[in-house]
């Protein structure tokens, strides 16, 4: 399957520019309008500012925007502690760097919150804006290399859990045919898919036996109708698209409109130059995965070859 290595670089392409990085979020949080209103002014053009004035209003902001790069928190606020309000976001955010702005000598929180990893770094009020933006920059570099390696893990330890499933079929179910639709299941959860198909193929035909998997409807399989399919199998080559609606050719098929699929990929399976197989993968909006999740999808590909091709050995 080497020669599908040039089309994974052509769709990891597409899913990088779709996936254009954005301004990183930002929290600042004072109880203090003015004070509030410079931080915001100081950072909106390299990130997306929210604001909060209180610690359980941060909270709250957190909860409808969800993870943010940085937070920069004021320690005396009513209520609640700058301190005590960032420790509340360590369980949830663990990658977030945070910050905080003290006008008084409150060391031992300080301490206490700097040493527990809740806080990155402090800065004393009144402040000098070339320090903060030289901090606030480094934090968001930091930010951005533990996401990178949480992401990695995350996507290593699925990869394994994936590949292990598919292989436990060969054990588990008794024939080729009943094993399809429980690697359709595992491939379509391991890729948060809303619709995956794995459908066997004889010469450039698509055989009856399929597996299938979708979110709590009844799959429709128009594979034989799609040109990306027809391509795929004679090709031998992975082909898709991360963004039909950006696509006249695609948006404009019938089984597209109908079935609201927005994102597709097929990945051909290939047993000593033969194909054996499809694994259709689709989604209801744009493609979510990063690039680097496309290599998965290659591997599981070989994976299920191995383990269709195994019962025939039965």
């Amino acid at each position: 399957m080497d020669n599908a290595i040039p089309e994974l670089d052509q769709i990891k392409r597409q899913l990088m520019t779709l996936h254009r990085p954005k301004k990183p979020k930002m929290l600042v949080v004072d109880d203090e309008p003015d004070n509030l209103d410079l931080l915001y002014r100081t950072f909106r053009r390299d990130f997306n500012v929210l604001k909060a004035e209180s610690g359980i209003r941060a909270l709250e902001v957190l909860d409808i925007e969800g993870e943010v790069a940085v937070i920069i928190s004021d320690q005396r606020m009513p209520e609640m502690k700058g301190t005590e309000f960032l420790s509340k976001t360590v369980p949830q955010f663990p990658n977030t760097v945070r910050i905080i702005l003290t006008g008084f000598t409150d060391i031992e929180d300080l301490v206490d919150a700097i040493n527990s990893g809740q806080v990155y770094k402090y800065i004393t009020k009144p402040w000098d804006p070339n320090e903060l933006k030289m901090v606030v920059q480094k934090a968001a570099d930091t930010y951005e290399v533990l996401k990178q390696r949480t992401e990695e893990l995350h996507n290593a330890q699925n990869q394994i859990q994936l590949l292990a499933v598919i292989m436990q079929t060969a054990v588990e179910y008794p024939n080729l045919e009943a094993s399809l639709e429980p690697i359709a299941t595992a491939i379509s959860d391991n890729f948060l898919a809303d619709t995956c198909i794995l459908q066997l193929v004889e010469g450039t035909v698509l055989m009856p036996a399929q597996g299938s998997h979708t979110s709590g409807q009844i799959v429709e399989n128009w594979l034989a109708d799609d040109p990306l399919v027809g391509e795929a199998i004679s090709s031998q080559t992975i082909q898709g698209a991360v963004n039909i609606a950006s696509d006249a050719a695609l948006a404009s098929l019938p089984h597209y409109q109908k079935s609201g699929v927005q994102a597709h990929l097929i990945v051909p399976v290939i047993h000593k130059g033969r194909s054996i197989a499809l694994m259709s993968i689709q989604w209801k909006q744009p493609c979510s995965l990063r690039p680097d999740e496309l290599t998965t999808v290659h591997l599981a590909a070989q994976q299920v070859a191995l383990v269709l091709t195994s019962f025939q050995d039965k």
